[in-house]
C-alpha cells in the first residue's frame, strides 16, 4: 500500500559487528583503561541514509571549541560508527542547515515543553534523531517513529523502552496512532526533514491522521519552497540517492492544502543560520533570502474539527 513510499525508500541495509568476542577475560583484565570500542558496520542506500549524514552533522558542530549546538549523543553514535562520511564531511551547506534547523526546532520544542510539562510528543521520521535527550525531564511521554528498517538501525545505538519509546511504521498508516498512550495529555508532533521526500497525497494523508486522533495536537513540520526542492541538490543526499520530490511556499499555502489546519507561526531556517553566520542577521531581514531557505511552521488543527 505504500508503494510511492517504498520506491522512494528502496534501500540495502547490512549491520554486522566487527571485533573480537572471543577475547579472553585474563586478557581484558590486564588492560582495564583500554577501551575495547567495537564499531558497528552500517551500509544503507536511500532516504534512510541521510538521517547518518545529519547525525554526522550535529556531532562535527558538538566537537568543535565554540559549538552552537551540544549533541553528546550523536558525537556518541558516531564514534561508534563504521560509516564514510567523506560526502558529508565536504558538504557545508548541508552541514549548516542541518545545525540552523536545530537551533530553530530545539527552541520550539523547547519553548512548548517549558509550558507544558506532561507533554507526549511524537518524532515522525526521526532517523538517529536524538532531542529526547536534549529535552529529558520535560515532558510525560516521547515516541520515536520511523519506518522499520530505520528503528531497525536506531535500536543498535538507542535503546528504549521506557519514558522514550520507538515505534515502526509508516506515519502514512493510522495505525500508528495506537501505539501512542495519551488521553488529555497536550500532544506536539514534529516532523523534520520529511516531506520534502513524499508527495503532497502523502503529506495530506499523515495530516489527516494527525488531526483525526489527536485534534488538539501543535504540529512543527519543516517544508523546503518548491524552487528548492526542484533545484537544489545537497551533495552528500545526492551521493544517498536520496531525491527532493515535493516542496511548498509556506504557512498561507499549508493552510489552503491543508483546510482543518491553522498555521501559527512560520519560521525560517534564516533564523538559526543567523546565530553562527553573522551575515545572516542582514539576510534574515530579506523576505526573497528567508523564503528560499527551509521553513518550520508551527500548525494546528483549527475550529472545523472535533
Amino acid at each position: 500500500s505504500h508503494n510511492k513510499k517504498s520506491q522512494v525508500l528502496c534501500h540495502v541495509i547490512t549491520i554486522k559487528n566487527e571485533g573480537d568476542k572471543t577475547m579472553e577475560p585474563k586478557k581484558a583484565a590486564m588492560n582495564p583503561n583500554e577501551e575495547l570500542e567495537e564499531k558497528t558496520k552500517v551500509s544503507m542506500e536511500g532516504v534512510p541514509e541521510t538521517m547518518l549524514q545529519t547525525l554526522y552533522a550535529r556531532a562535527a558542530e558538538t566537537e568543535k571549541e565554540k559549538p552552537v549546538i551540544r549533541d553528546e549523543k550523536a558525537v556518541e553514535i558516531v564514534k561508534q560508527l563504521d560509516y564514510d562520511f567523506s560526502l558529508a564531511k565536504k558538504d557545508t551547506a548541508m552541514g549548516s542547515g542541518v545545525i540552523a534547523r536545530t537551533i530553530v526546532l530545539d527552541k520550539l520544542v523547547g519553548g512548548y515543553l517549558n509550558e507544558h510539562s506532561n507533554a507526549v510528543v511524537v518524532n515522525i521520521a526521526c532517523g538517529m534523531d536524538t532531542r529526547c535527550y536534549r529535552n529529558e525531564g520535560h515532558y510525560k511521554r516521547w515516541y520515536n517513529l520511523d519506518l522499520p528498517e530505520t528503528i531497525e538501525v536506531r535500536q543498535r545505538f538507542l535503546k528504549e523502552d521506557g519514558v522514550i519509546s520507538q515505534i515502526a511504521a509508516s506515519a502514512m498508516d493510522a495505525a500508528w496512532t495506537t501505539q501512542i498512550e495519551q488521553t488529555d495529555e497536550p500532544v506536539l508532533i514534529i516532523i523534520e526533514g520529511l516531506t520534502m521526500y513524499l508527495s503532497e497525497k502523502d503529506v495530506k494523508t499523515i495530516f489527516r491522521i494527525i488531526s483525526e486522533r489527536f485534534p488538539q495536537a501543535t504540529v512543527l513540520v519543516e517544508i523546503m519552497s518548491p524552487k528548492m526542492a526542484k533545484h537544489f541538490k545537497e551533495k552528500s543526499i545526492e551521493g544517498s540517492k536520496a531525491k527532493f520530490t515535493w516542496g511548498i511556499a509556506g504557512g498561507k499555502e499549508m493552510e489552503a492544502l491543508l483546510p482543518d489546519y491553522d498555521c501559527l507561526e512560520e519560521h525560517s531556517l534564516t533564523e538559526g543560520m543567523a546565530e553562527f553566520i553573522p551575515v545572516y542577521k542582514l539576510l534574515n531581514k530579506i523576505p526573497v533570502i528567508r523564503n528560499i531557505s527551509n521553513k518550520i511552521l508551527v500548525m494546528k488543527p483549527g475550529k472545523n474539527v472535533l
